[in-house]
């Protein structure tokens, strides 16, 4: 952590204010396979709290979180808790994949990056967004910079003064091989300056 530290200080003086203003982050992790993936499914475009109160909701009613279960329920059975008709078809996408072995889900933690997004991808519903957060919680994927997140892309805007993801990219590539910490403190100063604190455990 202190070797990004050095790193992003001395290439970018806006994470020295940040750690000036709000302290060092705590680098949350959370656990590898379906469980997360279903979650981080019903984190997209909505709030993290608003998503987990869905999956608590889904988890009770399942009682087992398997796979073979997640198919055989009804798209009723999930609409009772909360998950919209098109999320559902994103989790029995997921779901099928796994039954079916076209994915390993726990095969993942021994492929680099770039294999894990080449299976990901290909299944209904998982973009880019959602394999960055699985690479970079779950996996610990060090240089990993999600400009599909809207509180990355406007914290960029609102410190950098940079409007153009293409830009972003440019600019941001001093920030290799420690993007992803880059990632959490810009998500740390938008949670502060927010006064918001989030809970990922489930």
């Amino acid at each position: 952590m202190q070797e990004a530290i050095n790193h992003l200080s001395a290439v970018e003086p806006i994470f020295n204010m940040i750690i000036e203003k709000y302290g060092v982050p705590v680098i949350p992790e959370r656990p590898q396979g379906l469980e997360t993936l279903v979650l981080l499914i019903l984190e997209q475009q909505v709030s993290i709290d608003s998503a987990k109160a869905t999956f608590l909701k889904l988890r009770e009613k399942i009682k087992i979180f398997k796979p073979s279960v997640l198919v055989d329920l009804s798209d009723q059975e999930f609409r009772s808790v909360g998950v919209s008709r098109q999320k559902t078809s994103y989790i029995k996408a997921l779901s099928l994949a796994v039954l079916s072995e076209d994915v390993d889900l726990e095969s993942l933690a021994n492929k680099t990056p770039e294999q894990v997004r080449e299976e990901l991808i290909k299944i209904k519903g998982i973009g880019n967004w959602t394999i960055d957060v699985y690479l970079m919680f779950c996996l610990q994927a060090p240089d990993l910079l999600p400009l599909g997140d809207v509180a990355v892309v406007n914290t960029i805007k609102e410190l950098l003064d940079i409007h153009e993801k293409e830009a972003m990219e440019i600019h941001t590539e001093k920030w290799s091989p420690h993007r992803s910490y880059a990632t959490f403190l810009l998500w740390h100063y938008y949670l502060k300056k927010r006064n918001r604190t989030i809970v990922y455990q489930y």
